[in-house]
């Protein structure tokens, strides 16, 4: 199967590396990708938002030129929402890593804003158990990866359409959460339960990891990715 890797937010196609040799291992195809204005000026982003994100990974999928599995983390599943929400018809399958399917008219978060772009904060800045599984080695090794996003891209709205995206199967893979507990979650989401709850096929695995499983354990991130690509 084709997959296409969407990181989140200050991340590149290299934070995919380790995951991919892996589902390379197990006989697919792997598209992952850098999204526009990652690293970039101000001057040189300020135009690039959510809906360009989205754009370049539809196109992505259509240089595939057949059906494919998108993964979004974090932030990136909201790109991945939009091209599930584009091309329903080509993506077997939506998965996303430690995130949700989001809501027409919500954006992914707010972060501070500094010269014109959103830097990454630092591994300090996230919730313990967002990051506690990160050793000081991963940090060190991974923090320099981490680049600007443009400032528009975290607080975007993503424009959804009227609903075709709920035919597509999706997978969750959480850090921490069982479905048991983010339905208990999502209904403190409002808008976010009634997304999940449209999906017609969704299931939820848990990982047992922080937010960012392709650094902390992403042989089983991998593994993970593979089970829900092969399953039918």
């Amino acid at each position: 199967m084709d997959i296409i890797l969407i990181p989140g937010l200050w991340l590149d196609a290299s934070s995919w590396n380790d995951v991919a040799v892996d589902l390379q291992r197990a006989g697919h195809t792997v598209h992952p990708l850098t999204m526009p204005g990652v690293g970039a000026s101000a001057d040189d982003s300020s135009e690039i938002g959510i809906s360009e994100w989205v754009d370049a990974a539809v196109a992505a999928v259509d240089a595939v030129g057949g059906p494919v599995v998108v993964v979004g983390h974090s932030g990136g599943g909201n790109v991945a929402w939009g091209v599930a929400d584009a091309r329903p018809d080509v993506v077997t399958r939506a998965v996303f890593v430690d995130t949700v399917p989001p809501p027409s008219g919500f954006s992914i978060s707010e972060f501070e804003v500094v010269d014109g772009v959103v830097p990454f904060p630092g591994w300090d800045f996230f919730p313990a158990e967002d990051v506690d599984d990160l050793d000081d080695e991963t940090r060190a090794r991974t923090a320099p990866l981490a680049r600007s996003v443009p400032a528009r891209v975290p607080t975007d709205d993503i424009t959804l359409g009227p609903g075709a995206r709920h035919s597509v199967p999706v997978t969750l893979l959480m850090g921490g959460m069982d479905r048991e507990t983010l339905e208990s979650e999502l209904e403190q989401w409002g808008p976010y339960a009634d997304e999940f709850r449209a999906i017609g096929d969704a299931e939820v695995v848990r990982i047992g990891s922080g937010h960012w499983p392709q650094f902390s354990v992403p042989h089983r991130l991998a593994d993970l990715i593979d089970a829900a690509v092969t399953r039918r």
